[in-house]
């Protein structure tokens, strides 16, 4: 197998696909480096906090299958040393350890390396943060190292696996590594239905009672969109591929499990794009909402100007100096000129009354 070109290589992103989650910015963006392990043995997997690297080491020898699980960069100088005695190939640390980087999905016959970023909503569901997530599969051993230092690392996994009891075979490390996966895409559904109920009521909103920030929230979103696109976008070519090299480390449940996520990822990809268009299907009814009410102003003050237009011109008729006006000796001549005035005024709004000029034209009455 040939290595695709500029795989297993750093491609570091020239800044963050969102924010720095709570515990990162706590820490200065690097979180303190902890470790734990879950031995896989004949009696069933024991989780081991806190290993010794020479007990890893050993294990590693020995042919024991171990899931190593890393979080926090705080301390690189330790993780490289464990990395090492655990003859984790010098070409995967990189991607591993520079953050943040562009996901991916690549691997030769003897080691697979896969990006993510997990992503989740801060305080307020229009902003994003993110962390690093990076996995490496070597035979009979797999690594998982996140950025962030949060809570313990996959606890669903981790308490079902446990539960179980006897002993696993190697190739089983690869279904975890699915596993792991598939959580960390699997969340991303319910932050785009959240986005979707928040889009739908700013759509309402937008017809009901346009205002500016609507169309900011609505910026915002679509903002996020594109970023869960693109941390989406490569994985649709990288896994296709994975699936096409007939990657040995991957066994016939795993390799299914990739053709799944294959499937899920253009269902992410999809929904993220329709999405995308409810976002421009909200600023076109926040510019027409906009324009029927310019319109409804528009309309008010030209019927203001059609009604005072004709008393304008009586006033103006009578504001002139000329010395013999017979009008202008007329002893009731005001109360006439002002009844007169009255009575056009009242027509003419009859007139538009009656031609539907009064209607409310922005669908709020």
């Amino acid at each position: 197998m040939r290595l695709t070109p500029g795989a297993l290589n750093s491609q570091r992103l020239e800044q963050r696909p969102a924010g720095l989650p709570t515990h990162l910015y706590v820490h200065g963006g690097l979180g303190p480096t902890r470790a734990d392990a879950v031995l896989f043995l004949d009696s069933g997997p024991v989780r081991t906090p806190s290993p010794a690297i020479e007990l890893l080491a050993s294990l590693r020898q020995a042919g024991t299958p171990l899931w190593l699980r890393l979080q926090g960069l705080g301390d690189r100088r330790y993780i490289q040393q464990l990395l090492d005695r655990l003859e984790v190939p010098a070409v995967v640390l990189a991607p591993l350890l520079e953050v943040p980087q562009r996901p991916q999905v690549n691997g030769l016959e003897d080691v697979l390396l896969v990006v993510l970023h997990r992503l989740s909503f801060a305080k307020d569901p229009a902003h994003l943060v993110s962390e690093q997530v990076g996995l490496v599969l070597l035979p009979g051993l797999l690594i998982t190292l996140e950025e962030g230092c949060g809570g313990d690392p996959f606890p669903d996994l981790t308490e079902w696996l446990l539960s179980k009891s006897g002993s696993l075979a190697d190739r089983d490390l690869d279904d975890i590594l699915h596993f792991v996966i598939d959580d960390l895409l699997d969340d991303l559904f319910p932050m785009l239905e959240a986005m979707s109920q928040r889009l739908d009521a700013l759509e309402e909103s937008s017809l009901r009672n346009p205002r500016p920030l609507i169309l900011r929230r609505s910026y915002e979103f679509r903002s996020n969109l594109r970023i869960i696109r693109t941390l989406i976008w490569p994985l649709r070519h990288q896994i296709r591929l994975l699936l096409r090299q007939r990657q040995r480390l991957l066994g016939t449940e795993a390799l299914e499990g990739f053709r799944d996520m294959a499937e899920l990822v253009d269902q992410l990809f999809e929904a993220c794009g329709s999405l995308r268009n409810q976002c421009d299907a909200i600023t076109q009814s926040y510019a027409a909402s906009v324009g029927n009410r310019m319109n409804q102003v528009m309309k008010t003050l030209t019927i203001l100007t059609s009604i005072f237009a004709p008393l304008t011109f009586i006033v103006g008729i009578y504001g002139m100096n000329f010395e013999y006006m017979p009008e202008l000796k007329w002893r009731h001549g005001y109360a006439l000129v002002m009844l007169l005035m009255l009575l056009i005024a009242t027509l003419q709004a009859w007139w538009l009354w009656r031609r539907g000029w009064f209607q409310d034209w922005t669908g709020q009455g």
